[in-house]
């Protein structure tokens, strides 16, 4: 996701790209309670192990953390509770499709605010092997050995 201009990131899952080779990604919005939001401007939220679903019809994303708001009464959200997403009809049908007859996930990449209202990006993503990760992470460590050898050589990569 590039950051563009009113958007304040709150979590991100690095761990998503490493674990699946991302296929498509969309912005989603999120049916969140007052204390979430207040919890959500603070900066405390987990998505690393959230997971999104769908059932009849609708979008779902389970599994991320919210903490709860410091200052919340007996009335504050449950951290860990199911939230649903808000997509468009045709992408929520698009994408349970794929993830059925693919066997494809849906994971959080991040978690963001755009222009006051709160957006989760997710990706449709395929389960990497040890082997790609493993492939993944010697591509990424040649290039930033290329890109150190030329700027000791004092030339611009």
């Amino acid at each position: 996701m590039a950051k563009e201009k009113g958007q304040k990131a709150v979590a991100t899952n690095r761990r998503a790209r490493h674990d699946y080779e991302i296929l498509e990604s969309v912005e989603a919005g999120l049916v969140l309670t007052g204390s979430e939001v207040k919890s959500l401007r603070e900066g405390h939220a987990v998505i690393r192990d959230g997971y999104a679903y769908f059932e009849r019809g609708e979008a779902w994303i389970d599994n991320i953390s919210i903490a709860e708001y410091i200052n919340g009464t007996w009335n504050n959200h449950a951290p860990k509770r199911k939230r649903k997403l808000l997509m468009h009809r045709q992408q929520i049908l698009k994408w349970q499709s794929k993830v059925a007859e693919q066997g494809l996930t849906v994971v959080p990449l991040s978690l963001y605010f755009s222009d006051g209202r709160a957006k989760i990006e997710i990706g449709l993503a395929r389960g990497k092997k040890d082997w790609d990760k493993r492939q993944t992470l010697r591509a990424r460590q040649d290039v930033l050995e290329a890109k150190r050898a030329m700027k000791s050589r004092g030339q611009d990569w």
